[in-house]
């Protein structure tokens, strides 16, 4: 008998509306990973921390086909935890799939495949997680990459506004586009939305669809 096969401890595999970034939209298929070593104020998934089952990258492979759809998101918990991940994400690729993977952006995204992309959370300081975040991951972020700042408050917005202006996050209008997140039931959209405009910032709003479509509770959407 040989090795066993790689495997990732998975939360949940399912179907829905992709509910963020530029991506949003789509009919999508999520592979929820288990275990996160942050802890954000405002964490919307924190079942994902702990339970799940070991699956094999085959027979994750198996259960996103019966899902029929090609968009693929990692997410979490935090994808990049899992040892195997980068190898479920080349096979995914290898599959014809266009894969989406949310990081929080504290562990080295180099080594996953060029062909996905990575939407790398940047931690503003509500999130009670802002000295977690690796500033070199800015640098290895690749055209098509994205960045996705969740805010709770005026203070959150200033701190990402300051560092859109100074370039820190990247050319505004550039390839890794750049979305503010209120965080849901805390920051009103309509506010944060009025801050944009007044300073003119070239970000994305960026609401989490599945929420405003089946409510802040449901799971498995």
């Amino acid at each position: 008998m040989g090795p066993p096969a790689a495997s990732l401890r998975i939360r949940e595999i399912y179907r829905s509306i992709q509910g963020e970034s530029t991506w949003a939209g789509w009919p999508c298929a999520f592979v929820r990973t288990v275990g996160c070593e942050l802890r954000c104020v405002w964490c919307d998934e924190p079942h994902a921390f702990s339970g799940g089952e070991e699956l094999s990258i085959d027979a994750i492979l198996e259960r996103v086909k019966a899902l029929d759809v090609r968009l693929v998101e990692l997410t979490g918990g935090e994808p990049l935890q899992q040892r195997a991940l980068p190898e479920l994400v080349k096979r995914l690729c290898d599959a014809g799939y266009q894969v989406l993977i949310e990081t929080g952006g504290h562990r080295d995204i180099c080594g996953i495949d060029p062909r996905a992309r990575i939407i790398l959370d940047v931690k503003a300081p509500g999130s009670g997680m802002l000295e977690r975040n690796d500033p070199a991951n800015l640098e290895r972020l690749r055209p098509g990459d994205e960045l996705k700042l969740v805010l709770a408050d005026r203070r959150d917005y200033e701190w990402a506004r300051d560092r859109v202006r100074g370039g820190e996050l990247g050319d505004p209008g550039g390839p890794n586009p750049v979305s503010f997140s209120p965080v849901h039931g805390i920051l009103d959209p309509a506010e944060l939305s009025a801050w944009i405009l007044e300073d003119a910032l070239p970000v994305r709003l960026n609401l989490q669809l599945h929420k405003l479509i089946w409510g802040p509770g449901a799971s498995g959407v």
